[in-house]
């Protein structure tokens, strides 16, 4: 709560920061966000932004992004851009569980929070200035919920994404979401973002994501560049020195919002493999 509260004072003088519940009918409770807006947004139609949404890692928080990168302030007020971070839950990986009903968070992001985001902020309501990347978890959630829901998501990423938990079955809580991969192998298949892109075809999204190469994650991101290169998909791959940390994902965010500001700005993307 102190770095919330620090962040939040030191901000004030910029761009505007709240930190806000809203309520998930699905699950039926209030999650945390916070919001990150420029200073001179308004309310008039000229003054409407473009939002990324930020996803949080497994044991994180709605407070993990800011904290981990505080030049987002300045960056809402350079690009006039609206950053969301939702509370993802500790474990929840960002699916609708096939075997807890409780566990919703797909169906949160989709159906409530983008509706209540764009209701309630001076957004432009549109796929076309709507990007999504997150870290580690968040990572995975991004561009699984991206690839399953291009009509809201024009831009994705994933920094230190976890984009296939397969070769990790007795980590982070994921039994718990799909059962035991034993008697539940389709449940792992089908939640991965790994195959999720197999309906994805080039041109439904612009695509960004990076690891680290002391990263655990490091070959099942190599494993899904190389899969998007054999269906000839366009994307931005980038590999840095770095682990699974914060002084990593706080460098790479930079460049992926640089990529999602020129999408936003309808630039040419460069470094686009084929």
């Amino acid at each position: 709560m102190f770095i919330i509260l620090s962040f939040t004072t030191y901000v004030a003088q910029a761009s505007q920061t709240d930190t806000i519940l809203v309520h998930s009918a699905v699950m039926n409770k209030d999650i945390k966000c916070v919001i990150i807006q420029p200073a001179k947004s308004g309310t008039s139609s000229g003054d409407r932004r473009p939002v990324i949404y930020l996803l949080h890692g497994y044991s994180g928080s709605y407070a993990q992004w800011p904290s981990t990168a505080p030049q987002l302030q300045h960056d809402a007020d350079k690009m006039g851009i609206i950053f969301v971070s939702p509370d993802g839950g500790f474990d929840s990986w960002y699916f609708d569980s096939p075997v807890d009903p409780s566990v919703r968070y797909e169906t949160f992001m989709s159906k409530e929070l983008i509706p209540y985001i764009d209701a309630h902020y001076n957004t432009v309501a549109d796929r076309a200035h709507r990007a999504i990347t997150g870290l580690s978890m968040g990572g995975h959630g991004a561009l699984y919920l991206a690839i399953r829901h291009r009509d809201l998501f024009g831009a994705a990423g994933a920094t230190s994404g976890g984009v296939d938990f397969r070769p990790f079955p007795n980590n982070w809580g994921l039994k718990k979401d799909l059962g035991d991969t034993a008697t539940n192998k389709q449940n792992w298949d089908n939640n991965t973002v790994i195959h999720a892109v197999d309906d994805l075809q080039n041109g439904d999204l612009k695509i960004i994501f990076d690891c680290g190469v002391d990263d655990f994650f490091l070959k099942v991101n190599r494993n899904l560049h190389q899969k998007l290169v054999d269906k000839k998909i366009d994307h931005d791959y980038t590999e840095r020195p770095g682990g699974h940390n914060g002084a990593y994902w706080r460098n790479s965010i930079d460049y992926q919002i640089l990529f999602f500001w020129k999408y936003f700005k309808g630039g040419e993307l460069a470094f686009n493999y084929k």
